[in-house]
């Protein structure tokens, strides 16, 4: 099949958060099976340090939105190793030569979001038609995709109709505009109704994508069926029940080339399950390198996410203090709610012999967090998959999760009297709960001989794309 994958980021061209990653190792794992992928994302100015030999095409290919005709231009190349695995940069400067992916770096939106991510659907579907590239399976991401998915319902000429598939990374981003928008981004206005992509008056990009496609996929089996309550389904949990035998939860893999503790780059010291010598190491240069007290007899825990409470940032800020008084270590790495920085910040000046904070995110550490700690804390209030808890199970750093979503799919909780399990998981939006967890997980860490049992099988899990590849494979031929 010939698949077109629409998204608004792709590692390493633009990344925020974890649909990078997922496109990066989802799109060259389907090549390997067999298809033609490709994946289109807008040219933004962020990304162009890493270009590297990706081909300009100097013709202009024309777009009509709206009532409007853009001209694009197209940057093209191939992943590495994978001859059938495309990339498609769409440059337009206007839209996507900025600071910013989103929104400017001091905060927000762009206000012409709606025009800006309506014509990467648009222009991603021009340029299969020019280049003779029609898609067997057009598959949108996010609400970002979702106009590349209801665009694909009307194919140019005498195109055949793609096959629609719709991925929720995360349901809370739905991409909500204005009615007054409808005719500037050209969606017809006949599906402007409750059954469409309105939404309470709004035009709504996620909706819009959800409607028009045959199939929807979500990161996880869990966070499927939890997008189906009302309490989760934030106001889409109607339509996704009425179409809940397409629904299907597909857990996300890793790329376990990038992340492998024996082949990191970012590590002095690299280890393998069998030989672990290299992990204890790395705990000790962590900490040098973050000015702590290089201790091998106190837990090094870590968190690496969004300072947010949706990560569970406000368990982590009430539960800290008790567990410094036991001589703990803590490192969190990320950016986000100004509350949840300051509290963090402030106990990194009260303790700096246990607590650092890293605002901002840089990638090397992010992976010498991963092999250096002890212990990964990922107390999510919902989790559609998450990655970061793969990551650390990898590196032989056990998480400590609350079972939602993809964290309960990913991660079996550790039993001692069975010595099973390759984590640490708790129910309760608590930090009682998070803190009895944590004591838990400590004293699983201070038995040597169980931890090691422990970490082996954690690190012999298969998080890979194979799997999930086969997978989405299964939608698209259905």
């Amino acid at each position: 099949m010939r698949i077109l994958h629409v998204a608004s980021e792709l590692t390493p061209y633009a990344k925020t958060g974890g649909l990078g990653d997922v496109l990066a190792g989802l799109v060259p794992a389907l090549a390997a099976r067999g298809h033609e992928v490709i994946v289109a994302l807008p040219r933004y100015r962020d990304g162009r340090s890493v270009e590297g030999t990706l081909a300009r095409r100097v013709r202009k290919f024309p777009v009509v939105l709206g009532g409007a005709r853009l001209d694009v231009e197209l940057l093209e190349g191939q992943f590495p190793g994978y001859p059938r695995a495309r990339v498609w940069l769409i440059d337009h400067p206007a839209s996507y030569d900025r600071d910013g992916i989103y929104g400017p770096p001091s905060g927000g939106d762009f206000p012409d979001n709606a025009r800006r991510f309506a014509l990467l659907g648009k222009a991603a579907l021009a340029i299969a038609d020019e280049l003779d590239a029609w898609p067997d399976v057009v598959h949108g991401h996010d609400w970002q995709g979702g106009p590349a998915v209801l665009y694909a319902m009307s194919p140019p000429g005498d195109r055949l109709h793609p096959r629609r598939v719709m991925t929720i990374h995360n349901l809370a981003f739905q991409g909500l505009f204005p009615a007054s928008i409808i005719d500037e981004v050209g969606f017809p206005r006949d599906r402007f109704t409750p059954h469409g992509y309105e939404f309470w008056s709004h035009v709504g990009f996620l909706k819009a994508g959800l409607t028009a496609a045959e199939h929807v996929t979500t990161v996880s089996p869990r966070y499927a069926r939890e997008i189906q309550r009302s309490d989760a389904g934030m106001g889409l949990d109607g339509l996704l029940r009425s179409m809940s035998d397409r629904v299907v939860g597909i857990q996300n893999g890793i790329d376990d080339g990038a992340w492998s503790p024996a082949h990191d780059p970012h590590l002095a010291h690299p280890y393998t399950r069998d030989a672990m010598g290299g992990k204890r190491h790395c705990k000790a240069e962590l900490q040098r390198e973050l000015g702590l007290p290089m201790r091998a007899d106190v837990p090094l825990i870590g968190s690496i996410a969004r300072l947010t409470e949706q990560k569970g940032f406000d368990l982590i800020v009430r539960a800290l203090p008790r567990l410094l008084r036991d001589g703990v270590q803590y490192v969190a790495l990320g950016a986000g709610d100004p509350a949840i920085e300051h509290s963090l910040r402030l106990m990194a000046n009260e303790h700096p012999d246990q607590v650092h904070l890293h605002v901002g995110f840089d990638e090397g550490l992010a992976h010498r967090i991963e092999a250096g700690c002890d212990l990964f804390l990922m107390p999510s209030r919902w989790e559609p998959c998450g990655l970061n808890q793969l990551y650390s199970q990898a590196y032989g750093t056990p998480p400590i999760v609350r079972a939602v979503g993809g964290l309960d799919d990913s991660v079996v909780d550790f039993d001692a009297r069975s010595r099973s399990g390759t984590g640490f998981k708790f129910e309760a939006y608590t930090d009682v709960a998070l803190e009895s967890t944590l004591r838990r997980a400590m004293l699983a860490w201070s038995d040597t001989e169980a931890f090691r049992a422990l970490q082996r099988r954690a690190m012999s899990q298969d998080f890979s794309w194979h799997g999930p590849a086969r997978q989405y494979e299964r939608v698209y031929r259905s």
